[in-house]
């Protein structure tokens, strides 16, 4: 879902550069104030899982589109909101600089649509309240389902208007939306039931990094980091060679819509074992660094 500059104007992607970097600001503070840092390792080990699983399109049948696991509710849900925001952010960032996914003007957006939703209204308000503190199976798969997919949804929703306010493209709003919502949804089922594994995963080998009944993070263990940075090396070095080649749920729309593609990756010329990897570790450094910036910065009260 990542958007391309093609479908924004300045005024658009700069009103949406100042609104991701004050949520930037506000997550800054709000880690800055925490007592609890024993998560800021995670921050790397997640945001390089996260990268690497964005790398593996999988197809959604019948539709001849495919889709890509966000990863807003999964970094939300085991980093909370603000440490969520900031890692999801960092891979972004990596993305748009490094990998010619998105582009520059629209990172502002992209960072809003895909890291905002999930980490500031789903996991909160819909999450939280239908998954408890994961104790219940069933509970964990329905609040992991119904929440990534509303992220998902709102996140889409949020492109269409943006695209719309932007005027900049032959993209009628109504059948734009007719698209891209219901594509969306399908992608966003699918990433609710990966973020389920995961967080089933999580349960059972290390319970405390979920949230407890009261909605606070538990404290963080070491052990399920090194497991969780293997399987980033694993997903980032081995699965992309399978990934689906059918346009993802916002290039389908765009080709529903005009009968032509807005296309956004550049073709690499390094194989893509070689280049998951090294974003992984790319976003491994940048999203650890700023875990531990912050986590050094003075705090001086939980207030934002």
């Amino acid at each position: 879902m990542h958007m391309s500059d093609a479908l924004l104007s300045p005024a658009v992607g700069g009103a949406f550069w100042a609104a991701s970097a004050g949520l930037i600001g506000y997550s800054a503070r709000k880690i800055a104030a925490e007592a609890d840092g024993s998560k800021t390792v995670l921050m790397g080990v997640l945001g390089a899982f996260v990268f690497a699983a964005q790398m593996i399109n999988f197809a959604i049948p019948g539709t001849g589109s495919s889709g890509h696991i966000g990863g807003g509710l999964l970094l939300a849900v085991l980093l909370g909101p603000s440490r969520g925001f900031v890692t999801l952010s960092s891979v972004l960032v990596i993305q748009a600089l490094f990998f010619a996914d998105g582009g520059l003007l629209a990172l502002g957006c992209n960072i809003f649509n895909m890291a905002f939703f999930p980490a500031f209204v789903a996991r909160p308000f819909i999450y939280g309240p239908v998954a408890g503190n994961g104790a219940s199976p069933g509970r964990l798969a329905a609040g992991s389902i119904l929440a990534a997919t509303a992220g998902l949804v709102a996140g889409a929703l949020s492109v269409v208007v943006e695209t719309a306010a932007s005027g900049v493209s032959d993209l009628p709003f109504g059948t734009f939306t007719l698209f891209m919502l219901p594509i969306h949804l399908a992608i966003g089922i699918v990433e609710g039931v990966l973020t389920w594994g995961v967080l089933s995963f999580v349960r059972k080998t290390e319970p405390a990094l979920l949230p407890t009944g009261n909605g606070t993070a538990g404290s963080a263990g070491r052990p399920i980091a090194a497991t969780l940075l293997a399987a980033a090396v694993v997903v980032a070095g081995i699965l992309p060679e399978l990934s689906s080649a059918k346009p993802d749920g916002l290039e389908w729309s765009i080709l529903k819509v005009t009968g032509k593609t807005a296309q956004q990756q550049q073709p690499s010329e390094t194989a893509p074992s070689a280049t998951g990897i090294l974003g992984s570790m790319m976003v491994f450094i940048a999203a650890g660094s700023a875990g531990l910036l912050l986590r050094k910065s003075p705090g001086k009260s939980g207030r934002s």
